[in-house]
């Protein structure tokens, strides 16, 4: 029996080492059509991820933590999320079970690297504007009740961006300093010129811009920034996220809020932010948001109540969501909306038929724009993470892990180091307030109030 069970070790010791050199084969192949067309399903889908480093067109493989020589933009540009397989569930389940306890706040809980999704939880929050056209054309309304309305529409459509996959995967959490940055085209036309003092110097006035910071990292806040210059609309935000184990799923708390600033009418619009739930984590996880949400303007007085609707016990609605829009006096909602936030969504102006209000699925989403990795500073998002974005996507799960636990070393040592010498940490793009909020250091109406007393 012994002899049989050393034998069976040995085995698995060799199809580990076997599979590891099998994965380092596939990745330091020759340029050409034919080795190309040998590689493995994940290489042969992603043609831009290899790069040819030397005349002769080989790759030679590196012996550190990179896996060879690997295209890491275009793993970012790579949308697709392959489902976590069902026979790893388990393992996430005893991974967890042995950790936590119900109610327990999750914050400090590790979880498994392979239900990760390939990106930060900094570049995620992006997705809100992943139509620009709508957020942007908030500026265009002439009238405060429209203004409203654009808002709304705005707000929800842009929650189903960033599902990149049916099944619940967590994002990276960002580490203290860490940034991201992007743009997006917004109209055919000329962009104009760069606007160097602005959040993203690369962006133009005709672009929206977009900028976000790990400013705490106990308890944990993102906070984030966009602006389009020539619309003269901005958006701050702040995002305090606690997470609890509910038993058969896991809730996001989203504690914070945003604020929409139109700057040719003095007016802002406070938005808050709906929970998160990662439901039936007994068999394939799936995300569905819940809760009461607001969006008020305090100068004009209109103002809208929105309820994120979970799924019943009993039933298969999901993703529901409804809004009642009010006017400044009004004890009646003038416009009601009914339908899901990742689909349709129907509205009721008084005494008019239903409408289609928005269908989300309809909408193209405009890719956002990002410099090259080699560009980035080394506390930007893509560049932090490139060796567990790679890892991951290779499904080399150990050097993903290895990658993710070197990164959260260096920042505990980071705090130690501080710690020792009395030092507080400095945010560089945000700065908190009296009354928690955090706002971005140079937002637009200042640059343009100090530009009209020059």
């Amino acid at each position: 029996m012994m002899r049989l069970l050393q034998h069976r070790l040995s085995l698995k010791r060799r199809s580990s080492r076997d599979a590891l050199r099998q994965f380092n084969e596939d990745h330091a192949v020759a340029v050409s059509p034919s080795s190309v067309q040998q590689t493995t399903a994940a290489s042969t889908t992603d043609p831009k991820i290899l790069q040819t480093v030397s005349t002769r067109g080989s790759i030679a493989h590196s012996a550190n933590t990179e896996i060879g020589n690997v295209d890491y933009d275009a793993l970012y540009e790579d949308d697709t999320e392959p489902d976590v397989q069902l026979d790893v569930q388990g393992s996430v389940i005893k991974h967890m079970i042995g950790q936590v306890k119900i109610g327990m706040d999750l914050t400090k809980v590790v979880l498994p690297t392979f239900i990760l999704e390939r990106r930060s939880l900094l570049e995620m929050y992006a997705d809100y504007f992943a139509h620009p056209d709508i957020f942007v054309g908030i500026a265009d309304m002439k009238d405060p009740r429209d203004r409203m309305v654009q808002v709304l529409k705005w707000y929800l459509s842009s929650y189903h961006a960033g599902r990149k996959s049916c099944v619940a995967k967590k994002p990276y959490n960002p580490i203290l300093g860490e940034t991201f940055s992007c743009i997006w085209d917004v109209y055919d036309e000329p962009n104009g010129e760069e606007v160097q003092d602005g959040p993203v110097p690369w962006c133009t006035e005709n672009q929206l811009s977009f900028i976000a910071e790990q400013v705490s990292h106990h308890p944990p806040v993102s906070a984030f920034y966009a602006e389009h210059v020539k619309k003269r609309i901005t958006f701050n935000a702040y995002i305090y996220t606690k997470s609890k184990f509910l038993g058969l799923s896991i809730c996001v708390y989203n504690i914070g809020q945003g604020i929409v600033s139109l700057l040719d009418h003095d007016e802002h619009y406070v938005v808050t932010f709906p929970n998160g739930y990662g439901r039936s984590i007994l068999t394939v996880p799936w995300i569905e948001l819940g809760g009461p949400v607001t969006i008020t303007c305090p100068k004009t007085g209109y103002y809208s109540n929105i309820e994120f609707i979970t799924k019943p016990f009993y039933g298969n609605k999901k993703h529901k969501i409804t809004a009642d829009v009010f006017g400044p006096n009004d004890k009646k909602p003038f416009l009601q909306i009914n339908g899901e936030w990742n689909g349709l969504m129907e509205a009721k102006w008084n005494e008019k038929e239903v409408e289609e209000f928005i269908d989300v699925q309809k909408l193209k989403i405009v890719k956002k724009q990002v410099r090259p990795i080699s560009q980035q500073s080394e506390n930007e998002s893509r560049r932090l993470w490139k060796e567990v974005t790679a890892g991951l996507k290779y499904n080399d799960i150990e050097k993903a892990t290895q990658a993710k636990a070197d990164l959260e070393q260096k920042q505990r040592e980071e705090a130690k180091e501080r710690k020792a010498n009395n030092v507080n940490w400095e945010t560089k793009l945000f700065s908190k307030t009296s009354d928690e909020n955090w706002l971005f250091l140079k937002p637009l109406q200042n640059r343009m109030t100090a530009t009209s007393n020059t």
